[in-house]
């Protein structure tokens, strides 16, 4: 007599000699399945499978899953997968900002797993390390300012970098980021001088006073070509000019580059959200300001951030918790300029004076571009 339970107790150790069991009892009730299945305490049906089927465990895989992705959309996420390096998350929000694609972030997890695709890591550094006492600091008070180099094969894949080169589009960004608030202004140009360093920040102040911001203004800054170049005569006739204006620049000392810590985390943001998904689509140099019109705008008012002091708001929506009621919340919307348009126009008004001019080589005509001597303010 064979124990009921044996089966079971087999089927958990070893499928294969359960099944052997299976096929022994079977034999010895001359082929009677329903016999065979009342003495095993099993259902017909595994008696039949143990009868005509093989020893091992089938795979359960489904024969057909309906609900799968097309391949061609499965061969689009491990495309981008493999040039950004995002995870599944990021990749979910890139596809539908370049392609308009609204695939689930789960459903592009699973197409990583199924392909055995591994998020790239960065280093960062951990640790506690607030550079500013966050909770105090007023709008426009503290700002980090900072350029960009946007060819850099390191940051963008290879059609990216090489349709920059090849449109002829403008390849550095000059970036002023609010501590307070995380409001960004943003410029471009095709050179890195100091004249567009001066231009640019005089750009900021002046926009940032024509809205009634009347703090004292404070602008962290490296030792970059494009500012002071470390020189102290060089700052102090900067402080000096800008000073009139109620601002003061303040370099980081050498090798302390985590002082601009919340710029140059900017930087990521715009090859990851900007550069990646819409630089493509852009023909001239007027279709990249339009886009990166509308990318500094949605930075503003409708990214959200989690830095410290941010939970997950949006710059403007800081900017309005801590308004005063004296200046104007236009303030947050800084039109995206090309620099060296912006110096022609200063140069023919007469604004600056003094210095050497050159033509330079730009897109489609040719630009003056002067060194720096001083600039009139007017004031």
């Amino acid at each position: 007599m064979v124990d009921i339970n044996l089966y079971h107790e087999l089927r958990k150790e070893n499928p294969a000699r359960a099944r052997e069991l299976v096929k022994k009892v079977l034999e010895q009730n001359n082929g009677n399945v329903s016999k065979t299945a009342r003495i095993l305490n099993i259902d017909r049906k595994t008696v039949r499978r143990a009868r005509d089927g093989t020893l091992e465990d089938l795979s359960r895989k489904p024969k057909k899953v309906w609900n799968r992705i097309d391949s061609k959309f499965e061969n689009l996420i491990l495309k981008e997968a493999e040039e950004t390096g995002f995870g599944y998350r990021r990749l979910s929000r890139h596809l539908f900002r370049k392609y308009g694609l609204s695939i689930s972030e789960n459903t592009v997890k699973s197409v990583l797993r199924r392909n055995n695709v591994k998020k790239k890591k960065v280093k960062v550094r951990r640790g506690a390390r607030r550079l500013y006492n966050y909770e105090s600091l007023l709008p426009f008070e503290k700002f980090q300012l900072d350029t960009k180099h946007l060819l850099d094969k390191e940051s963008l894949p290879i059609r990216v970098y090489n349709h920059i080169r090849e449109k002829g589009l403008p390849v550095y960004e000059w970036n002023l980021v609010d501590v307070a608030t995380r409001l960004r202004f943003t410029a471009y140009s095709y050179r890195l001088n100091s004249t567009y360093g001066y231009l640019f920040i005089l750009l900021c102040i002046l926009w940032l006073r024509m809205h009634n911001v009347r703090t004292e203004i404070g602008i962290r800054l490296d030792n970059g070509s494009e500012f002071c170049s470390g020189s102290k005569k060089k700052l102090e006739e900067w402080n000096r000019e800008f000073g009139r204006l109620g601002c003061k620049l303040s370099p980081i000392p050498p090798g302390a580059k985590y002082l601009q810590g919340i710029v140059e985390n900017t930087h990521r943001r715009d090859d990851e959200e900007f550069l990646i998904p819409f630089v493509e689509r852009t023909a001239n140099t007027y279709q990249f300001l339009s886009r990166a019109q509308s990318w500094q705008d949605t930075w503003n008012f409708y990214r959200p951030h989690f830095g410290v002091g941010i939970n997950g708001r949006t710059p403007f929506e800081v900017l309005r918790s801590k308004w005063d009621r004296l200046f104007n919340l236009n303030v947050a919307s800084f039109p995206v300029v090309l620099l060296d348009d912006v110096f022609v126009v200063t140069t023919r008004l007469g604004l600056f004076r003094g210095g050497e001019y050159v033509f330079t080589p730009y897109p489609g005509h040719f630009i003056c571009i002067g060194s720096f001597s001083t600039i009139t303010l007017g004031l």
